[in-house]
């Protein structure tokens, strides 16, 4: 039997440009029903993500981080595929734009006039509050 590959391939792209590509030795990311971890050669599975941090140890022992405003997940046995709107490297968060939005997205909630401006702003406020969880756990693991 032939040994099991060490790594597996990673994208992680947003509408505009790819943000991350590379070998990774582990994924961790928030998948719909909770802490999803991926190692090579896992199951083939496609799911829905939820916002926060995209995780990805990479084949030199570095980390790398990702916020994903949500998206999908595609696993292969040797290939993780994260697509999302918004993706956005944990490097280039910035904690100022982020409190700014979550603010707000706060006063959209108090001032929303029907569901629909409910739901969106309440959406938004989910979103910044996971960019902002993100931030503190790139700055942790730096």
């Amino acid at each position: 039997m032939a040994d099991s590959p060490k790594t597996i391939h990673v994208d992680v792209v947003s509408a505009e440009e790819s943000i991350f590509s590379g070998e990774a030795r582990f994924v961790a990311l928030p998948g719909e029903a909770g802490e999803l971890g991926i190692y090579p050669r896992h199951t083939p599975l496609i799911t829905r993500v939820k916002p926060g941090s995209v995780r990805i140890e990479k084949a030199d022992g570095g980390e790398e981080f990702v916020f994903v405003a949500g998206g999908i997940l595609e696993v292969q046995p040797n290939r993780v595929t994260v697509l999302s709107d918004t993706a956005i490297r944990g490097k280039d968060l910035d904690e100022e734009k982020a409190n700014e939005a979550k603010a707000a997205a706060e006063e959209a909630l108090k001032n929303a006039k029907n569901d629909m401006d409910l739901a969106k702003a309440t959406s938004e406020l989910a979103i910044m509050a996971a960019q902002l969880a993100a931030l503190r756990k790139y700055r942790q693991a730096k």
